[in-house]
């Protein structure tokens, strides 16, 4: 296939590139490069002949058109997104904007291109929309989320993904354009830009500072590799059924705190300075609205198409922090384009 993959040059956007390219399709890379995106992580498949980058907002519907003119993709895959949290407490509208505003914006193009094709190249085309397990709200102490779960997002960032989940179902009742929707549970791994959780406590820590976890650190997520979730993203596309959802896990959950802990004994063996690296962790003032629980059910992705996470956790986070502490360097040229890990997502009176 060729594939349209929006947001390629972002965490979970370059581990999908790198997989569909390992896999043998043809991929055009569109990404506005906005601050975490980086095509450093996508250099080792920047010379393929099967991969092609676009540097272009998915807001801007004429470079959208000339794109999908001059590239003709059998499928686009939707990653492009703002997905901080923090971020999103500070800044919303920039949310509104790439979130639901975007992905307006590709779905009519995505439908104006899938109208021009006939034959079997318009019954082939796919538009995956990929989104997140916050569109769900919270849990407490039991359950999980499926398919079936109302949504009930309590963030503004999760409240804009909600929305653009709404936008492409509704394309695809009224338009009949082929969709498909996943919803994940949160990624960690290699590549990912050092403001989510493991990044932070990893960086961090490599560099002496205090190692801060929101309120008591009770929060419960589930954890899915990315690399697992890059598998299960091209194995939807390709065969799962037009206007269904299905719901990726790693079948990891654990407390925040209990992640931490166990960063910091990795880093204890790999990075023995200033250990125990446990010694700087700091309770801080919690997220306002902060989630306490999510975990997924991927029952129906494993009973329809044969998808379960491979990764283990322990394994998958022994093998994320070592790749931090060999490609320390990623990190460093991210904190001189004046990203310092600074605290963000504190309402102000």
């Amino acid at each position: 296939m060729k594939i349209l993959i929006t947001g390629g040059a972002g965490f979970i956007g370059s581990a999908v590139v790198r997989r569909a390219i390992a896999d043998g399709h043809q991929v055009v890379n569109l990404d506005a490069l906005t601050y975490s995106a980086n095509l450093e992580n996508v250099e080792g498949v920047a010379n393929d002949p099967n991969y092609a980058f676009e540097h272009v907002d998915v807001c801007d519907r004429a470079k959208l058109e000339a794109v999908f003119a001059r590239h003709k993709p059998d499928a686009v895959m939707h990653l492009a997104a703002e997905s901080h949290n923090d971020r999103a407490i500070e800044g919303p509208l920039d949310f509104v904007k790439s979130n639901i505003t975007g992905t307006a914006v590709l779905l009519e193009v995505a439908r104006a291109w899938w109208n021009k094709l006939e034959g079997p190249a318009r019954d082939a085309f796919r538009f995956h929309h990929v989104s997140t397990d916050e569109v769900f709200g919270a849990l407490g102490e039991t359950g999980d989320f499926t398919e079936e779960t109302p949504y009930d997002p309590k963030s503004p960032y999760s409240a804009s993904k909600a929305a653009a989940d709404h936008l492409v179902r509704a394309w695809g009742h009224t338009f009949k354009l082929p969709v498909v929707i996943t919803n994940c549970s949160n990624n960690y791994g290699p590549h990912q830009f050092p403001e989510k959780l493991i990044p932070t406590v990893i960086t961090r820590a490599l560099e002496g500072k205090s190692i801060p976890v929101y309120g008591d650190g009770r929060q419960v997520r589930d954890w899915l590799h990315v690399d697992d979730h890059a598998e299960a993203l091209l194995l939807v596309l390709q065969k799962g059924l037009l206007n269904e959802t299905y719901c990726i896990g790693g079948d990891a959950t654990k407390r925040n705190i209990e992640i931490v802990k166990a960063i910091c004994a990795h880093l204890d063996a790999m990075a023995p300075a200033n250990t125990p690296h446990a010694d700087k962790i700091a309770f801080v003032t919690d997220r306002p609205g902060h989630d306490f629980r999510y975990s997924i059910d991927s029952t129906k992705l494993e009973r329809e198409l044969g998808w379960k996470a491979r990764m283990p956790l322990e394994q998958g986070l022994e093998g994320t922090v070592q790749w931090y502490v060999d490609n320390y360097g990623w990190v460093e040229r991210i904190r001189e384009r004046g990203f310092h890990s600074d605290r963000l997502g504190l309402v102000k009176a």
